[in-house]
């Protein structure tokens, strides 16, 4: 049996960079409906700032963590939403009122960490 290596695809720096002026799109299904979010890769000067304190016991870096993780995820989606308007579905007014089951996926969808679960984890 012969294995065929399999030809990986690499980004190039341009790619990388053009990342970060472009609006991206995702659909996602939540509760057999689908909705379109739109976000945009942030720069390291448009990152929230991270502060953590030292003194901190695990669960309130934790909750901190969580925080930035979300504050990072809202400010992808405002800069998309600031580039193309007319595409904006979830907003930084509405994130607060949006059900938390809903706001884990798109936070989840935008990261990445929905493929990269089911690239590490299989069922069955």
């Amino acid at each position: 049996m012969v294995d065929k290596e399999e030809q990986k695809e690499m980004w190039s720096i341009d790619d990388l960079v053009s990342l970060t002026e472009k609006v991206q799109t995702s659909e996602l299904t939540f509760r057999k409906k689908n909705l379109t979010i739109q976000y945009c890769e942030l720069t390291e000067k448009e990152e929230p700032a991270l502060n953590l304190r030292d003194d901190l016991s695990e669960d309130e870096k934790n909750a901190y963590y969580m925080e930035v993780g979300t504050g990072r995820v809202k400010a992808m989606i405002d800069k998309a939403n600031k580039m193309n308007p007319e595409g904006a579905t979830v907003t930084a007014e509405n994130w607060s009122d949006l059900p938390s089951t809903l706001r884990f996926s798109i936070a989840n969808e935008i990261m990445g960490l929905e493929s990269d679960v089911s690239e590490n984890f299989t069922i069955g």
